[in-house]
C-alpha cells in the first residue's frame, strides 16, 4: 500500500505536469477514485492506500491529507518539491523538511494513478463532488452519518464493482 501523503504529493505533482487545476477539494476526490480504481479493478482487490475515507459536506474527504493541504483554500496547490514532518529520536521531537520523490512510488502503481487523474483531471472540483454525490457509497456514509461517517472500503469496491 501506498502511504496517502505521498499518493497526494504525487497526484498534485502529476496534475500540474498536466496542467489539471488541483484544489485540495479536487484532490480529495481524485484519492477517492484512485482507491475506487485499485478496489474494484485491479487484479487483487487490494486498497492502494489504508487510510480511512470520511464522508463529509462536500464529498469523500481523507482528513490527514485534508489538513497537509488546507493552507491553500480554494486555492489550487502548487507543486511539492519538499515536506515537513515530525521525528521523534532519543526522546527528542524535530520537524525535518524532507525532498519529495516521486519514485517512492512503484511505476506500476504510478502508470494507474495517472491513468485515473487523466480520466478525472479535467473536471472541477464542483462537478467531482456532484459525481460523488450521486453514488452509493457517499450517500450512505453521509445520510447514516455522525461525526467522522466512514465511508468503507467494502461499499466502495461493492459500487464500482457493479458498475
Amino acid at each position: 500500500m501506498i502511504p496517502v501523503l505521498d499518493l497526494a504529493r504525487y497526484i498534485v505533482n502529476y496534475s500540474n505536469k498536466k496542467n489539471y487545476s488541483i484544489s485540495n477539494l479536487k484532490l480529495q476526490k481524485l484519492l477517492y477514485f484512485v482507491q475506487a480504481y485499485y478496489l474494484a479493478f485491479t487484479p487483487s482487490h487490494e486498497p492502494c492506500f489504508s487510510d480511512e475515507i470520511e464522508a463529509w459536506d462536500f464529498g469523500p474527504v481523507v482528513p490527514c491529507v485534508y489538513r497537509e493541504f488546507k493552507s491553500f483554500g480554494g486555492g489550487d496547490i502548487p507543486t511539492v518539491t519538499n515536506y515537513y514532518h515530525l521525528k521523534i529520536e532519543n526522546n527528542f521531537w524535530s520537524i525535518q523538511e524532507e525532498p519529495f520523490d516521486e519514485d517512492c512510488i512503484d511505476k506500476k502503481d504510478r502508470k494507474i494513478i495517472n491513468s485515473v487523474v487523466d480520466n478525472f483531471g479535467s473536471y472541477s472540483a464542483s462537478e467531482l463532488v456532484q459525481l460523488t454525490h450521486r453514488q452509493t457509497p457517499w450517500k450512505e456514509a453521509y445520510k447514516n452519518r455522525k461525526k467522522n461517517a466512514i465511508i468503507t472500503k467494502e461499499s466502495i469496491w461493492r459500487y464500482f464493482d457493479a458498475e
